[in-house]
């Protein structure tokens, strides 16, 4: 017999996914040019002209056999000292590679780091909007999975609802910033505030409740004056997952890390249970190629100046045709609020224009939309019309 948890996830795609999928066989019937897909977030930027270069150097200097064998179970050593070289001179923090694990992306950091936290009877909290594979993630634990609000206006964290929802169960809190699907990132401000809470209450229950912070997006900031802080800089019993999908547009090659910081409780220890983690789902020794390249070209990115101008072409478009839009600092998504109260009614009378959005309940915010906007500009102007038409069908302008 199989397991039905499993059978579950598997013979239902997500909702993200199955637009994908619909926007496939409808480009089929009418032509891709006439279907607006702003369901997922693959990066429409091509990688730095470093990656490919690094690649090139990296195979033709490096021996074959020692190119494509194994390295340690965590990643290869001079590839972690190097990364956490670069991260703590940008974030001036003391980091060292026998404190990060090289994985297959963020999914894979998150899913090693919540086994390695998780107790029987432990509970894990996200506040809402959240990318939904996190309660996947944290269910497969076996532990609880609880959904805070945000301020509507601004999407940042409930603090008040913090404050009552945290018990001496809870093991960790998951954020995300720049925020998927929000755009919104959390400043310093934000996170001191997080931390003080974090502190206080870890020292009243007598046990660390860890912030785990997943980074996907954090070099995708548009504005001069937004930065994504280190949470290593505020709060010792910190983790950092994080992947180069986004920063580097490599989302098919898989490679991401998970950094403790040295500074937590008993560090050593939540280390070696990553390590023992990875070891359990058989997340070892990541793809060496990649590890190779990710160390090279750490801190690059992509050419973000196209989602700047996506962002800032669809921002000041739907707001001018009446819609309520958050303003995205970062990553290269628009959440929208729907213009009735039912978003999944919304999102069918916007297929009907071929727009193809994504009802925000999935994202645990209900009565909004997300649009990813990491397509060609090209793309967005000709789809400006059709957001207008339905702005005027809903009366808006």
């Amino acid at each position: 017999m199989y397991n039905q948890k499993t059978y579950a996830l598997g013979s239902k795609r997500s909702t993200i996914r199955e637009i994908f999928e619909y926007a496939k066989k409808r480009s089929a019937e009418i032509g891709a040019e006439n279907v607006f897909d702003f369901s997922i977030g693959n990066p429409s930027v091509p990688a730095p002209d470093e990656v490919n270069a690094a690649i090139e150097r990296i195979v033709k200097e490096m021996p074959s056999v020692e190119l494509h064998g194994y390295t340690s179970a965590q990643g290869d050593k001079q590839v972690r000292d190097e990364i956490a070289r670069k991260y703590s001179e940008r974030f001036d923090v003391k980091l060292s590679g026998d404190d990060l694990y090289m994985t297959c992306g963020a999914a894979a950091s998150l899913t090693i780091t919540l086994h390695a936290l998780a107790c029987e009877g432990d509970e894990f909290i996200v506040f809402a909007p959240f990318f939904p594979e996190y309660r996947v993630f944290v269910t497969g634990t076996g532990s609880k999975f609880t959904v805070l609000p945000s301020d509507e206006s601004t999407m940042l964290p409930d603090f008040d609802a913090l404050e009552k929802a945290l018990n001496p169960h809870v093991k960790g809190i998951i954020i995300n910033s720049p925020n998927n699907p929000s755009g919104v990132v959390y400043d310093g401000v934000t996170i001191a505030r997080l931390a003080e809470i974090l502190q206080q209450k870890s020292e009243e229950y007598g046990a660390p409740i860890y912030l785990i912070s997943d980074e996907p997006y954090r070099e995708l900031v548009y504005d001069k004056d937004t930065v994504v802080p280190s949470v290593m800089k505020y709060y010792a019993n910190s983790i950092v997952c994080y992947s180069y999908s986004k920063s580097l547009s490599m989302p098919g090659e898989r490679i991401g890390y998970i950094a403790v910081n040295p500074e937590a409780t008993d560090a050593k220890a939540v280390y070696f249970s990553v390590c023992g983690a990875g070891r359990m789902l058989g997340f070892v020794c990541a793809p060496a190629l990649f590890q190779r390249v990710a160390a090279e070209c750490d801190g690059l990115t992509a050419d973000l100046s196209v989602y700047k101008r996506n962002r800032d072409l669809l921002y000041n478009a739907l707001t001018d045709y009446g819609f309520t839009c958050i303003y995205p600092d970062g990553a290269f998504y628009l959440f929208v609020k729907a213009a009735e109260a039912d978003a999944a009614a919304f999102c069918e009378r916007a297929k009907k224009h071929e727009l193809l959005l994504v009802n925000g309940a999935d994202f645990g915010y209900p009565g909004w939309v997300r649009i990813a906007y990491c397509v060609q500009t090209e793309r967005i102007e000709r789809a400006l019309p059709l957001f207008k038409a339905l702005a005027e069908e809903y009366s808006l302008i």
